[in-house]
């Protein structure tokens, strides 16, 4: 009889149980996004419980996984994990989570072989070092050859893409994402990068603009284009010309009296606005509102005027023509002014928007989407927002793997070669992170429909027997070479998913014990 020692509100899973959970939940988060791996890949539609109204269709592994609330612990830590891939590396979200479910899945084999978990996550870490090390080796770094790089980057973009929305069109948008990463010059900001999504149209619509793009219009009766601007951009009211004195009330006995009040507001707005001349500006932009009374002043004083610009525009703009936000006008050679070389209306659809060329930061640019629907939108931003997040760390860390399941195979095969060195049971452990390694190959075969045991028997002898550039071909079901093929991967992204799912795989083989109790409250504080 086991002696209770909890509180009533606190219960514990010991030993087998714990790990079971723990097993049971990581593994279960697996197979949940599995299917959507790789260029055959299905997407998954979530339905809000609440909102009915709003539904996502997506295959982006992190997006999958933060839409959908688990209460396993374990599965937290996969939801966790595809996280941090998505912030460190964009891509690569699915993979990791599933090959952390499939480590477990094979330590959860090797413990009903009474091997210990500590002997495990030994094994592990060991496979681990190797498949990093060999994955390095076989890497290939372009980028003392531009257009070599490019290329590479190129093919990065295409191979990310074919396993989104875009595949159809993946030789446009892959072009189009390697040409915006291009202007960045080697930074990873990709805020200088805005996508603005219009419905309407088809997926080839869309297109790359190398200005920025704000969805506002000039002032009525103001010019349409605008050469050499040079732009204030302020954040300050500009609606005074109705009287607003908050809080307080005040009585008027004649009309004459509130048209002095308002004479007075009137002044003061055009002072404001005699300040904003001072700056020798011809463009005015402004976050809040700028009433008649002002949009006249300037349009007599040929500043052109936008208003409202929402806050993300107004802090990217700021950004990307060079000048910065100012919120008083007193001291105009204190303010930095921002510059482009003209500003125009132009048509996006049915809607006007306006279009900044030749602005300061050359790296910015704007890319249109254009789609019939407003989910497959947004699904195409996330897969755009994927390459592109991955070009930008390929041009920081500029070596590239092959794809198709063939880095995967030659990490497995260096494994596997240690395990055979390896002597105790230690050695049982490494070979099963090989066969989690040959896991993924797998599942890419599966989810194009081709038959994954034949497939991947083929590949595994091709790269043991040292080809090692061969890798699957997904639309014919055939082993190819995948150098050939140009399916080409980031390292750091591959690095990244053998890493961290490794690391998950240890936290959670570490558990033997879970204890849940409700937080202390004020009643149970002794």
């Amino acid at each position: 009889m086991s002696v209770q020692i909890f509180g009533d509100q606190a219960t514990e899973e010991r030993a087998e149980n714990a790990r079971m959970s723990a097993f049971v939940g990581a593994i279960a988060v697996g197979d949940l996004v599995k299917s959507t791996l790789g260029p055959k890949g299905m997407d998954k539609l979530l339905q809000s419980a609440t909102d009915t109204e709003s539904s996502m269709i997506t295959n982006d592994g992190a997006t999958i996984l933060k839409s959908i609330p688990f209460d396993n612990p374990a599965a937290k830590v996969l939801v966790n994990i595809s996280k941090v891939q998505d912030d460190e590396v964009g891509d690569g979200t699915t993979s990791v989570t599933v090959f952390a479910a499939e480590l477990l899945r094979e330590a959860e084999k090797l413990i009903e072989k009474k091997i210990h978990p500590q002997t495990i996550i030994e094994g592990y870490r060991i496979a681990r070092n190797v498949a990093i090390e060999t994955l390095n080796r076989s890497s290939v770094d372009n980028k003392s050859d531009p257009e070599k790089f490019r290329a590479d980057l190129l093919n990065i973009a295409k191979t990310t893409l074919s396993s989104k929305i875009l595949s159809q069109d993946k030789e446009l948008f892959a072009e189009l994402a390697v040409s915006a990463i291009l202007r960045l010059k080697g930074s990873t900001n990709l805020n200088n990068i805005q996508i603005i999504k219009k419905a309407g149209g088809k997926l080839t619509d869309s297109y790359l603009d190398e200005g920025f793009i704000l969805e506002k219009k000039f002032g009525i009766n103001q010019p349409k284009k605008i050469e050499k601007a040079k732009i204030l951009i302020a954040n300050t009211s500009m609606d005074t010309d109705k009287v607003k004195i908050f809080g307080a009330k005040f009585k008027v006995d004649s009309t004459s009296k509130l048209a002095e009040l308002e004479k007075a507001e009137k002044e003061k707005m055009k002072n404001k606005v005699e300040k904003i001349k001072k700056f020798g500006v011809n463009v005015f932009i402004n976050r809040q509102l700028i009433y008649d009374y002002p949009e006249q002043l300037f349009t007599d004083a040929k500043i052109n005027s936008i208003e409202h610009a929402d806050f993300d525009g107004i802090e990217r703009l700021a950004l990307v023509t060079g000048g910065e936000v100012a919120s008083t006008f007193d001291h105009p050679e204190k303010v930095r002014l921002g510059y482009c070389d003209s500003i125009e209306e132009i048509l996006i659809g049915e809607d006007v928007f306006t279009k900044f060329s030749g602005v300061a930061a050359g790296e910015a640019c704007t890319v249109v989407l254009r789609g019939a629907t407003e989910q497959g939108l947004d699904e195409a931003e996330r897969s755009l927002h994927d390459a592109l997040s991955v070009l930008s760390q390929t041009t920081k860390e500029t070596k590239t793997v092959l794809g198709g399941g063939c880095s995967e195979m030659i990490m497995s095969r260096a494994v596997d070669q240690t395990a055979a060195n390896e002597t105790g049971k230690k050695s049982l452990a490494i070979e099963a992170f090989a066969r989690a390694l040959r896991q993924l190959p797998t599942i890419l075969a599966d989810n194009a429909g081709f038959d994954s045991s034949e497939l991947v028997s083929k590949l595994r002898s091709a790269i043991y027997n040292g080809m090692a550039t061969s890798g699957l071909d997904l639309n014919n079901g055939v082993v190819a070479d995948m150098r050939e093929s140009g399916i080409v991967e980031s390292y750091k992204l591959k690095r990244a998913v053998v890493s961290s799912a490794a690391e998950a795989a240890e936290v959670l083989l570490r558990v033997d014990n879970i204890i849940r109790a409700k937080p202390r409250t004020s009643d149970r504080n002794h």
